[in-house]
């Protein structure tokens, strides 16, 4: 038995029996089973099943932001939107089954037409930041295109995934559609990465781990989503609004306890205005709330667990710039830190995946792109300035999947959202989403004779 702790107080809340590959290989089995039913169900019965989801997702909002909340350690106020967002991404792929279209393209002799065809069984490996989050945009592209799923949550956050599979089931989605496989990834994981019978790996997870999944898919030439690792920059120019830059960076960074792919961790600013945001942006992050996640008005909560703790710790060498307060005592706690750094040092270049932001002087608008784009990361990022010119020239120049200007914003259900580089490829989100879960099918129809 896997013991679940709530890391905030380090207590019991579950105990969950993982899967092997027997378990694994009988998932899979109900999915190919249910799937041909499944493809053949009518875009308004689909859409219909997607929305009722959706409608019970938000009907249990408050019951799935505390389980989610007590497995995580994250916030209560961040959990309730989160699942506020899941319930969108339901109500958006509800509207998309009918929208995703093919087309007929002019050719001599007869008509060329497009179909877009489900994959058939879809295994989705989700990580343990945002784990029904991060669930929801994979499963409702998937369904929405026609798959059937195997999901694999985090083996330490488990538990809202298990309790969405049971509203899929209360929503109509019929038995075997959706499934949920807790485990280990080294044993659930790969077991679905090298299945014959799972026609793609959607992943979200380390580009280490991301590594292994294109190197496990490639012996039944799986298709792969990645959504790996990011060290995401914030850029601020001299002449940006300062102020506003500052009061938000600390929530780029912090939000759920900094274990975000898209956590804005490095801070560039340009020289001439360095001192003065420095100021401002020590005060804004000594005003960032931590405390007990179940307090409506606490902003960051516990690190997942101790051995993550202690790899974030591992970064911050000698005396930071500032560390904030957090509590003592049980708990996975670890403080708001800024560090001073150069591009070259390690906590410029490494993902911390933790509360820890890196603040670097850059001198003109070459060298932030230069620095910006010195990473083998390439997923989020911002730019603030009110030169709209250079706001849009650095957008472009950038490396990166998904940018904001003078916002700090990385997602919306309606937006692809996906990295360059070694941060994955492949996009979730928006309609962009359904190009992954479908096959394009070319048929030619002769008219001649």
């Amino acid at each position: 038995m896997t013991t679940l702790l709530n890391p905030a107080t380090e207590e019991p809340i579950a105990e969950i029996e993982p899967a092997g590959v027997e378990e694994t290989d009988a998932a899979v089995a109900r999915a190919r089973e249910a799937f041909p039913a499944w493809r053949k169900v009518t875009p308004t019965d689909r859409a219909a099943l997607l929305r009722r989801l959706a409608t019970l997702v938000e009907e249990h909002h408050e019951e799935l932001a505390r389980i989610e909340s007590r497995n995580v350690g994250k916030p209560i106020s961040g959990a309730r939107g989160e699942v506020g967002m899941i319930a969108q991404v339901f109500h958006f792929y509800a509207g998309a089954v009918d929208k995703h279209h093919g087309e007929t393209i002019p050719v001599a002799g007869g008509v060329d037409l497009t179909f877009r065809e489900p994959l058939g069984v879809v295994g989705l490996i989700v990580p343990w930041n945002f784990p029904l989050n991060i669930a929801s945009w994979k499963l409702g592209p998937a369904l929405a295109c026609g798959n059937t799923v195997v999901l694999k949550p985090a083996e330490l956050t488990p538990l809202s995934a298990m309790r969405l599979a049971e509203l899929a089931l209360e929503a109509g989605i019929p038995e075997g559609v959706v499934n949920v496989v807790p485990g280990k990834g080294s044993v659930v994981g790969q077991r679905l990465i090298e299945h014959p019978d799972v026609a793609k790996i959607g992943f979200t997870g380390s580009t280490e781990v991301g590594q292994q999944v294109m190197r496990g898919a490639a012996g039944t030439i799986k298709r792969v989503t990645l959504e790996l690792g990011g060290k995401s920059a914030n850029v601020v120019f001299a002449d940006a609004d300062l102020e506003r830059a500052a009061a938000s960076a600390p929530y780029a960074v912090f939000d759920n306890a900094g274990q975000d792919c898209c956590a804005r961790s490095r801070i560039l600013v340009e020289a001439s205005a360095y001192d003065r945001f420095l100021e401002l942006l020590v005060e804004a992050t000594r005003g960032v709330r931590v405390g007990d996640p179940e307090d409506d008005a606490t902003e960051m909560g516990p690190l997942v667990s101790a051995s993550h703790r202690q790899t974030v710790a591992s970064f911050v060498e000698g005396d930071p710039l500032f560390r904030g307060e957090a509590p003592n005592g049980r708990g996975f706690w670890y403080p708001c830190t800024l560090v001073e750094a150069q591009p070259d040092d390690r906590i410029a270049r490494e993902e911390v995946f933790g509360p820890v932001a890196a603040v670097i002087p850059f001198a003109g608008e070459a060298e932030a792109i230069e620095i910006a784009n010195a990473s083998h990361y390439g997923l989020s990022g911002s730019i603030w300035t009110r030169d709209g010119g250079r706001a849009l020239r650095v957008a472009r120049a950038l490396d990166t999947g998904v940018l904001s200007i003078n916002s700090n914003s990385s997602v919306r259900v309606a937006t692809p959202f996906g990295g360059f580089k070694q941060s994955g490829f492949g996009r979730e989100l928006g309609m962009h989403a359904l190009e992954g879960y479908s096959e394009v099918k070319n048929v030619f129809y002769s008219t001649e004779g």
